[in-house]
């Protein structure tokens, strides 16, 4: 089965992260945050995978080509303006045969995905929504179904007083290709606002799949901080990472006198001095260097970061390249050299 990974675009909402590296790339147990996605995929029997795209795409395709090595065939949609979730799919049109899932690529899930495929089937649906439970269903959009499951309305971002489900999109569709039809040449479209409502007009065969798995939609820095911790707690699962209490990869140098108090992982070539303290949850990322005396705890740094003598880093995320000086502390802070000064 083949599936489409709407890859998104400039992650303003990510930054200062994204000024150095695209969202999609942005690494999540030190792999690629869609590596991790098209992973998942493949444990399910997708075989092939399109990712749409539209920002910068140069720096995913070098890093995936045809996706070698992933058990999956990859290949690309190239977006030449913003199309909307919908139009991206429309463009990608050629690849459509057969049913196919649709993944908004912001969205990280133990989601069922051959689960939701079978219900499809016995539904004989024109298209499937999966549905993830939430406490406060205020913040994005609701769902309401009947009994059988069917699809009966959407409401955006409802008020408290007009809250009736706490059942939200969770930003994984499966299509039959007429679903196309839709979908105007060309144009910037929505699924939200376009596709789903004309469905429902039609009486489309439209139906929900309930699932309570791990969600998170990687928006803000602070959410795509949860979901490493949360990889490295075992509190969701990926085939990229098995959770483990230290994790230390070839090439790391850890002075006897350093304390490492998982879950923790280390990267290739990381060094860690004498007297230094580091408590996960803790992703340091390749190439860092961590002098005496220097304390990290429940932070993410990415590659070749420079943490000098005694420096403090707290429930922090550190871009590539950095350098924290002697003494310094940080807490609660999201840091890219890379990021415009004003």
């Amino acid at each position: 089965m083949k599936a489409i990974i709407l890859v998104g675009g400039e992650g303003t909402r990510l930054r200062p992260l994204t000024y150095s590296v695209v969202k999609p790339m942005v690494p999540v147990a030190n792999r690629p945050f869609i590596e991790h996605v098209i992973c998942k995929l493949a444990l399910h029997g997708i075989d092939e995978i399109v990712l749409a795209m539209g920002y910068k795409p140069d720096s995913i395709y070098a890093y995936f080509k045809d996706g070698e090595g992933l058990d999956v065939k990859l290949t690309y949609s190239l977006e030449e303006k913003p199309l909307g979730t919908a139009g991206a799919i429309k463009n990608a049109s050629g690849h459509i045969k057969e049913s196919v899932f649709v993944l908004n690529g912001d969205c990280f899930s133990d989601l069922d995905y051959s689960d939701m495929h079978r219900q499809h089937l016995r539904n004989k649906a024109k298209a499937t929504i999966a549905l993830t439970h939430v406490e406060d269903p205020t913040r994005f959009g609701v769902v309401e179904t009947d009994a059988s499951g069917r699809v009966l309305r959407f409401i955006e971002k409802p008020k408290w007083e007009d809250v009736t489900s706490h059942w939200i999109n969770a930003g994984v569709y499966i299509l039959e290709p007429d679903v196309l039809d839709y979908i105007p040449d060309n144009q910037f479209y929505m699924f939200e606002n376009g596709v789903f409502p004309r469905l429902l007009e039609n009486g489309a065969p439209f139906y929900a799949y309930h699932n309570r798995a791990y969600w998170i939609d990687m928006g803000t820095p602070e959410q795509y901080h949860r979901i490493n911790s949360d990889l490295l707690l075992g509190n969701c699962s990926s085939p990229l990472h098995a959770a483990r209490d230290l994790i230390i990869s070839e090439g790391c140098e850890v002075h006897p006198s350093a304390s490492l108090t998982g879950p923790v992982m280390l990267a290739e070539g990381c060094s860690v001095g004498a007297g230094a303290r580091i408590t996960g949850p803790a992703v340091i990322g390749r190439g860092c260097r961590i002098a005496g005396g220097a304390v990290i705890e429940n932070s993410l740094l990415w590659e070749d970061i420079t943490v000098a003598e005694d420096a403090i880093i707290i429930n922090s995320i550190i871009a590539s390249g950095a350098k924290i000086n002697k003494g310094q502390r940080l807490q609660g802070q999201t840091i890219n050299h890379k990021a415009p000064t004003t």
